[in-house]
């Protein structure tokens, strides 16, 4: 009993005497570039919708927002890689919606288009966040569109926040 009172005294700190790096949402100040795919446009839209609308409510500026499109999800990679090396942005979020057919072309745009945007993000060091949706169909891509723009709004301003602190 003692014990879980003393838990509890500590209001969510985890470990005694370590720093731990809360997590922070503030996005006044980040500046914030997207990259969408027009493929499979009225999911995109969605996506995109649902970050912008985030971003704002984080406290980013519409001025601080740069939205780019491209025709499909092989080309996000190198708008990002252009838009992390202008110097303009905080951070990136890549948008789009890779729907499986009857080839192996959703395998390949999946699997080159994720690499991609990892690549970009580890060579550049700008945190780059993958809203990029790979489903079996549209059903599926049309129930995690909100959710998943969203989500890549969060990710994006927490990791700025993230590596102010740690670099």
């Amino acid at each position: 009993m003692q014990r879980n009172q003393s838990e509890n005294a500590r209001q969510g700190a985890r470990y005694d005497g370590i720093d731990e790096i809360e997590p922070s949402f503030a996005g006044a100040g980040v500046r914030v570039g997207i990259v969408m795919a027009r493929f499979n446009l009225d999911i995109c839209e969605g996506l995109l919708s649902a970050c912008t609308d985030e971003l704002l409510a984080l406290g980013v500026a519409r001025t601080d927002i740069r939205i780019v499109t491209v025709p499909g999800a092989l080309e996000i990679p190198l708008v990002l890689q252009t838009m992390a090396r202008s110097g303009r942005h905080d951070a990136l979020v890549a948008l789009g919606a890779v729907i499986r057919g009857e080839t192996y072309h959703f395998e390949l745009v999946s699997n080159e288009m994720g690499a991609g945007v990892t690549r970009v993000g580890l060579d550049t060091g700008l945190p780059i966040a993958n809203g990029v949706l790979t489903t079996e169909d549209d059903d599926q891509a049309v129930a995690r569109m909100r959710e998943k723009g969203a989500d890549c709004a969060r990710a994006a301003v927490e990791m700025v926040n993230l590596l102010k602190v740690v670099r």
